[in-house]
């Protein structure tokens, strides 16, 4: 690609250059630069090493253009209209060059390479395709990429990993803007594409796994200050950091966050404030979709205003009817009503719990459809107007609207309606404009009806299944987009090779009503083997904090096929160990051993449908009640050691942090 940078260099004036024959002999003039612009015995040392790498520069520049001598012509005429079709490219040839030389530049031989391609590069120009650059240009979705190819035998799509589009580096810095697994999910993306991480933590959490493997870290104090825009947006400045990747959960959908990362001059990787803000408001999402031909569910558009008007809307479209939180999400503020005396408590119930979760008790009302299929497909859009689809996943093993499990592909969808799903997602996000990752969800019911229930406008906890399943790297997809990149596929590209289930691991009792479980880990042993991958921070001797998320880890599994999948989930189910506190396993266990779940017959009722929660209490306590005297004295002691331990003073330069700067050196 480095050879396009010639055609813009016909009309340099070159300066301390000398002309030659064309290497193959066809007359076509050339230029080199002068390789001894003064005497050698009056350059520096500094000096001769820039004088070796331009030479360097100029004979693979050279190397590469040896066969590109035809068509003078054609090639002057394709940059006129290329520039005046895209004024912009210009800015993209530098980043076009800093991602085609073998290691990334810096700064001084950036500039290096810019005069040399302005003044001193060769004058020799590849044939056009004319006929092919005219179709081309008279696209509105051609890429720069084809339009750059058109012609020259090129395959663009080997060309995938370099559309970067900035004249730097991705990022410097990034702050992650989270704990526990998704921060350091986020470490390891931005430790492949060369990014230094900042990790930040509370006052308890100052050994934990995520702050370990960053190359920096930032204690922001109090747990409640993970909430907390200013102190956040302050650790990014003061830490250097040039990008905030918010993960899931607590700032991730926060368009004020998003906001003021754009004032204070620091890239929040993930959707602009506004985007955040229309779909975060569900009333306004479900307008767009319904406005761009994306189903939704049967209701009342506009917020409720009083529970008159509730009972009366419900009254219209008939029950069972739920009330939601418009600007809600993961369960909070919803009630179902399916009778008419019981609207007036529900109404107030959801309108307390929205203001007290989201700080806004808008609320809103639909039909409330009986028993269906919670499927959300995953989505990335580049800010160029490209969008594409995943492929869908099957979360409809909830308890409380929280996702409990999930699988994808989902075996409910036909390839057919796989299809019409995705496309639906895709159209809708294009007309809203979206630049990001995100997840359109649906309700599926039993006829096979879908219906647009919300939007998740960061990257999802599961996401990890739709990557074990096309191989994709959603998280370093996002980042890269976040800087400016164009979409590294195609909607052809992705393809669905295998069956991933992913199992959540909470630190809960599932025997109790999924009563939070803190305390400390005292052993800890995850399983192995192929088609295994686990999420998690955990060790031995690790807190579970009642502050925050009781997710231990996700357990995901990759099978050729869906039976596959599940008996690989079984057995790592089977060989999980976490001791200490009190676990959803069982929880797990029981599901995927289920009859019906092994059939694929499963929808949001699932756990209510076929009692999994009596049939858990039973079966707690067929094995017994309280622990026996040794079993408590031994956990006891594992805990009062691992206690005396965490109160030693760590040593300076651990080998975790020096094991970090090494990797982050080589």
């Amino acid at each position: 690609m480095v050879f396009i940078a010639s055609w813009f260099c016909a009309d340099a004036t070159l300066t301390g250059a000398k002309k030659k024959e064309g290497v193959s002999g066809q007359g076509v003039p050339a230029i080199f630069i002068n390789e001894v612009p003064f005497r050698k015995s009056m350059a520096t040392k500094e000096e001769k090493a820039g004088m070796r790498r331009k030479k360097v520069l100029v004979d693979w520049i050279n190397s590469m253009l040896a066969p590109l001598e035809k068509g003078v012509a054609a090639t002057k005429d394709f940059a006129r209209k290329a520039r005046e079709a895209m004024p912009w490219l210009y800015d993209h040839l530098e980043g076009m060059l800093g991602h085609h030389i073998v290691k990334p530049l810096t700064d001084r031989e950036k500039k290096e390479v810019s005069a040399l391609l302005t003044s001193t590069i060769i004058r020799r120009l590849p044939h056009i395709d004319d006929a092919r650059l005219q179709g081309l240009l008279s696209r509105n979705d051609a890429s720069f990429l084809e339009i750059l190819t058109a012609g020259l035998g090129i395959d663009p799509s080997r060309e995938r990993n370099y559309s970067i589009i900035r004249s730097k580096k991705l990022f410097r810095r990034v702050l992650i803007a989270n704990r526990g697994e998704i921060s350091l999910r986020v470490i390891r993306a931005c430790r492949e594409l060369g990014i230094e991480t900042v990790a930040i933590y509370s006052d308890q959490e100052k050994d934990a796994l995520h702050v370990k493997f960053a190359d920096k870290a930032y204690c922001i104090g109090k747990s409640k200050n993970y909430l907390d825009i200013r102190k956040i947006v302050k650790a990014a400045k003061k830490m250097g950091a040039d990008a905030i990747h918010p993960g899931y959960g607590f700032l991730s959908e926060r368009a004020d966050f998003a906001a003021l990362c754009k004032k204070k001059g620091i890239k929040f990787i993930g959707p602009s404030a506004k985007e955040i803000a229309l779909l975060g408001d569900k009333v306004e999402a479900k307008k767009r979709m319904m406005t761009n031909g994306v189903p939704i569910i049967i209701g009342h558009a506009d917020p409720l205003e009083s529970k008159e008007q509730a009972a009366q809307i419900a009254q219209s479209t008939g029950y069972p009817i739920i009330i939601k939180a418009a600007a809600g999400g993961g369960g909070k503020g919803m009630r179902i009503v399916r009778r008419q005396p019981d609207i007036g408590a529900a109404f107030d119930a959801a309108k307390s719990e929205a203001k007290s979760a989201f700080g806004d008790d808008t609320v809103y009302i639909e039909k409330y459809v009986e028993d269906p299929r919670h499927i959300e497909f995953q989505i990335l859009a580049d800010r160029y107007g490209n969008v594409i689809h995943f492929g869908e996943r099957d979360c409809s093993i909830q308890r409380r609207h929280q996702k409990l499990i999930e699988e994808a592909p989902s075996p409910a969808l036909t390839p057919e309606l796989r299809e019409k799903m995705g496309t639906a997602a895709v159209n809708a996000i294009k007309a809203i404009g979206y630049e990001g990752a995100g997840t359109v969800e649906f309700l599926l019911d039993k006829s096979r009806n879908f219906y647009f229930i919300e939007m998740n406008t960061r990257i999802q906890v599961e996401h990890g299944i739709t990557e074990l399943i096309t191989g994709v790297d959603l998280v370093k997809e996002q980042i890269k987009l976040a800087a400016g990149a164009r979409l590294s596929y195609k909607q052809e590209d992705i393809k669905i090779d295998g069956w991933a289930i992913e199992c959540r691991l909470n630190a809960e009792d599932p025997s109790n009503d999924f009563t939070p479980s803190p305390g400390t880990v005292v052993n800890y042993l995850p399983p192995g083997g192929p088609g295994i991958k686990i999420g998690s921070t955990v060790h031995a001797g690790y807190r579970v904090s009642p502050h925050f998320d009781s997710l231990l880890a996700l357990l995901m599994c990759l099978g050729k096929d869906r039976e596959e999948a599940l008996s690989r989930m079984r057995r790592a189910l089977h060989e999980y160990v976490i001791e200490g506190v009190q676990t959803t396993i069982p929880f797990n266990e029981f599901v995927v051993n289920h009859p019906q779940f092994i059939k694929g017959n499963v929808t949001t009722s699932f756990i209510e449908r076929y009692r999994v929660m009596e049939h858990l209490k039973k079966a707690r306590a067929r094995k017994g009640g309280p622990l026996s005297k040794e079993k408590k004295m031994l956990l006891v002691t594992t805990a009062v050691s691992h206690y005396l331990k965490d109160r030693q003073p760590a040593p300076q330069g651990s080998s975790w942090a020096k094991a970090s700067r090494l990797d982050h050196l080589e």
